[in-house]
């Protein structure tokens, strides 16, 4: 890998306030433009940024393959979670009011906030997955090609096929 001076710089100076502005949407969902998708998709948006300028090994070697599908079904389970309590409460599945039975103003704005972080927890890590995958998938045909580039060296080398 190519390693450029300026890009690493300016990676490690913008990583932090990418992955803070993510959180800032994040919690700022419930109070104007935002949310859980949103906050996702920027927060992903770092971890590719680091990827693409310290190459997908390190990447995977800070954010391992395994952590996000943990935290893709932690996310789900975040979501099911709060509806499922919501059920076990006596209300409808997701009607935050049964999550505040001394003031449903509260239980609303508990609610939104539990399942948005569920929401950007899941987008983030699907996020990461689609990006390894993909990045991956060109890593793995580069190196096939490698291999059968070596095999026709050796053919004409030797005269004979493997």
């Amino acid at each position: 890998m190519i390693e450029h001076l300026v890009p690493r710089i300016l990676a490690k100076l913008l990583i932090p306030f990418i992955l803070l502005f993510g959180l800032y949407v994040q919690f700022h969902g419930d109070f104007g433009p935002g949310g859980g998708f949103q906050a996702g998709v920027i927060f992903a948006a770092g971890i590719i940024l680091y990827a693409l300028i310290y190459g997908l090994d390190r990447a995977r070697r800070v954010v391992t393959p395994g952590l996000v599908a943990f935290l893709v079904a932690l996310g789900l389970l975040i979501y099911a979670g709060v509806g499922v309590t919501t059920l076990l409460l006596g209300a409808e599945f997701l009607n935050y009011n049964a999550l505040d039975s001394h003031d449903p103003v509260h239980g609303q704005h508990l609610g939104i906030l539990i399942i948005e972080f569920g929401v950007g927890v899941t987008v983030a890590a699907v996020m990461i997955t689609i990006f390894y995958q993909f990045a991956g998938r060109l890593k793995t045909t580069r190196e096939l090609e490698g291999d059968e580039a070596d095999d026709e060296d050796e053919e004409e080398m030797t005269g004979s096929p493997r």
